[in-house]
């Protein structure tokens, strides 16, 4: 115990992931900050009435903060931060609309990361997801290891709960890769996709394979039509707190996540989707994992996709 996490953005995404955090019992504290007055302070005074009902101990504080970093001082000493800060999908948007906006909320909370908890992890999960967590590590200064972003999980979850409902199997029976970025040049890898043991290839034919990546590279898109006023968090939520907590356990989980890629698949100097072992520090290593040349190809293309986009934030 004595580990603290802090989860910035109290919207529906970063509050589910704070209950998630708390309910796991592996921290000390956890911290919920936002803009809005009195919301993260609310929703950690109802959250920690739930301990005694759900049995966990975990303290949850809530922390409004100000336009010049007031109230950052309550995330002092984190060892994971959460970044979860902007605005959310409109019906019609795409993650790339929110390029501007968010990416002013994003660098002033890295910012005031970096001056109250210097040794953090940080897991972005803002959209657009590449580009934020690139300019996360930029406002921050952090090593790049210790920026990471969330979409590998959630598109790989997205990817086995298609093949499982298609099939009418247990979705522990599903294991699916998505790599690449958490948009338009997602990469859905049904090379590394079974079934029971069996390569997807031989349980579905190929153009139900093609409509199920299809349908999981605008997973985000179909929640988001269907709300109408957001964007999906139950999902999301699971995906960054099994990242924090594979950091603050030092697991070395190998996980699918934004990270920075040097020298992995003939890549270099960007973000991007791929399986990486987690622990303590954030990114222990990129696992390169065996692809087919088409999938390295379609890898490929997305780097560079995500690499044009992220030169711009520097000047975000």
């Amino acid at each position: 115990m004595g580990k603290k996490v802090t989860v910035v953005g109290a919207g529906f995404y970063g509050s589910t992931t704070a209950l998630r955090l708390a309910e796991y019992d592996i921290f000390e504290t956890v911290v919920l900050t936002d803009i809005v007055e009195g919301k993260p302070e609310g929703l950690a005074l109802d959250m920690g009435q739930s301990r005694p009902i759900e049995g966990f101990e975990t303290k949850i504080v809530g922390q409004t903060t100000g336009p010049n970093g007031e109230g950052y001082e309550a995330i002092a000493g984190s060892d994971v931060v959460v970044i979860t800060a902007g605005l959310p999908r409109k019906p019609g948007m795409s993650r790339m609309d929110l390029l501007e906006v968010n990416g002013k909320i994003v660098r002033q909370v890295a910012e005031n990361v970096a001056k109250h908890a210097p040794n953090a992890v940080v897991i972005v999960v803002s959209n657009p997801l590449d580009e934020m967590t690139a300019l996360a590590q930029l406002a921050t200064g952090f090593p790049k290891e210790r920026v990471i972003g969330q979409a590998g999980i959630l598109d790989s979850a997205r990817f086995t709960t298609f093949v499982a409902d298609t099939l009418n199997v247990p979705v522990r029976s599903v294991k699916t890769l998505t790599l690449g970025s958490h948009g338009d040049t997602m990469v859905p890898v049904p090379s590394q996709s079974t079934v029971d043991g069996k390569p997807l290839s031989e349980v579905l034919p190929a153009d139900k394979i093609d409509e199920l990546v299809t349908r999981t590279r605008n997973g985000g898109a179909e929640v988001v039509n269907l709300l109408k006023t957001g964007s999906a968090y139950y999902a999301p939520s699971a995906a960054a707190a099994r990242m924090a907590k594979a950091v603050a356990e030092d697991t070395g989980a190998v996980m699918p996540v934004c990270a920075w890629v040097d020298g992995e698949y003939g890549i270099s100097g960007v973000y991007l989707g791929v399986q990486a072992e987690i622990g303590a520090g954030g990114i222990k290593r990129v696992v390169e994992t065996p692809l087919t040349d088409g999938e390295l190809a379609a890898l490929k293309e997305a780097a560079e996709a995500v690499r044009a986009k992220q030169a711009d934030v520097a000047n975000l």
